[in-house]
């Protein structure tokens, strides 16, 4: 065991005392049990057994850890009133995001809800440009002007402010998938909340008819804004409500059982055999959205157990360090290099300036000529360039 050097002044662990954790030997990977899927209208599942190596193991730690401190960063602009507006934090919701990433290829495609900072990460954007567009300023991912809700990258198709909608639009990424032959699959996430939407069952009907490589995934965190699932939902088995389609149902709590089910998903819709369900049994630690303090409908107790038994970083670190995957100091220096990435992020989306009023009407088209938009009345004009 390696203590972290002490200085005599008394000020004790800084960032810049890295640890040697070269002298140990670490295992190069190790295999771990995961939770047996629940499945409805199939024979077998993902396997209950896995390797991890010590690589992707650091590589999940500090992309959730990354999500995490994020979503607390964000918590704290919000609520010095830097960040406005609609902001709904996914901490609480790590293995999620990186275990769906870790399942998929960066070719593949993913569509979510609002809850979209997280994805926005795994799939590619970094910390700086999510935190600006949160800050809605010039170097945000959308450039200020997409703000919590809205934010994009290469095969991510947002955030989506209409709870359900990005359901359809998903099916319809599947479908051009298929239409242009090539072997990808589409993500489609909805939450419990979004579950009992029509739109949803239309989809998911054309999705079978039409065999699309769609993975419908419901992020099951328990509410619908302050509505407990039991109170929303007839039936909460939400991986059997797609009927015809299969399902299964994962923890989302393990990045390895996510990791696996979503290879598992991935690999039954690339062989032609259609779309297929996912519910991710989650838990979100803050309320819906920051308007909600989130514990007028749920105790302090219930948040405190889910954090205290199966929070997903703290699950990741357990079995790493117990298995010789890495050490808890290694963790540590990766948790000091997170924080500061973080306050960097932080530094630059409240420095940065906000667009100026004359972008407002850019971007409307791509690649078209520009052309003049009608302002607030008539006399206002702006250009639209692309």
């Amino acid at each position: 065991h390696f203590g972290r050097p002490r200085q005599r002044s008394g000020v004790g662990d800084q960032p810049g005392q890295h640890v040697l954790v070269a002298s140990r030997n670490f295992a190069n990977d190790a295999t771990f049990e995961i939770k047996k899927c629940d499945l409805h209208r199939l024979e077998e599942g993902p396997p209950v057994t896995t390797v991890l190596t010590r690589e992707d193991g650091l590589k999940y730690y500090r992309m959730m850890q990354t999500v995490r401190r994020m979503e607390l960063k964000a918590d704290q602009l919000y609520k010095q009133k830097i960040i406005r507006g609609f902001c709904h934090l996914c901490d609480g919701q790590e293995a999620c995001c990186v275990g769906l990433e870790a399942g998929i290829n960066p070719t593949d495609h993913l569509i979510t809800a609002y809850r979209a900072h997280g994805f926005t990460f795994t799939r590619g954007l970094s910390v700086r440009e999510i935190l600006a567009e949160l800050t809605g300023r010039k170097g945000g991912c959308a450039k200020g002007k997409g703000g919590s809700m809205h934010m994009y990258a290469k095969n991510f198709y947002g955030g989506n402010g209409i709870v359900g909608a990005q359901v359809p639009l998903g099916a319809g990424i599947a479908l051009a998938c298929k239409y242009n032959g090539k072997d990808e699959v589409c993500l489609t996430l909805y939450g419990d909340g979004a579950a009992n939407q029509g739109q949803i069952f239309e989809a998911y009907n054309m999705a079978a008819l039409w065999k699309l490589p769609c993975i419908f995934i419901c992020e099951n965190n328990r509410y619908g804004m302050g509505t407990s699932v039991e109170r929303a939902a007839a039936s909460t088995d939400y991986y059997k409500r797609g009927d015809f389609i299969p399902g299964l149902r994962v923890d989302g709590m393990d990045i390895l059982c996510v990791r696996e089910a979503t290879r598992f998903a991935a690999a039954y819709c690339r062989s032609g055999k259609g779309p297929i369900l996912m519910e991710l049994q989650t838990y979100r630690y803050h309320g819906h959205s920051m308007s909600d303090p989130g514990v007028s409908y749920r105790t302090r107790e219930e948040i405190q157990e889910v954090r205290s038994k199966s929070d997903p970083i703290m699950l990741l670190k357990d079995r790493m360090v117990n298995s010789n995957l890495a050490s808890v100091e290694e963790l540590k220096e990766i948790d000091v290099e997170v924080r500061k990435e973080i306050e960097d992020a932080a530094q630059f989306a409240t420095a940065d300036p906000e667009p100026p009023l004359e972008e407002l009407g850019y971007h409307i088209y791509s690649s078209d000529p520009p052309f003049e938009v009608r302002g607030a009345n008539q006399w206002i004009k702006f250009k639209s360039v692309s």
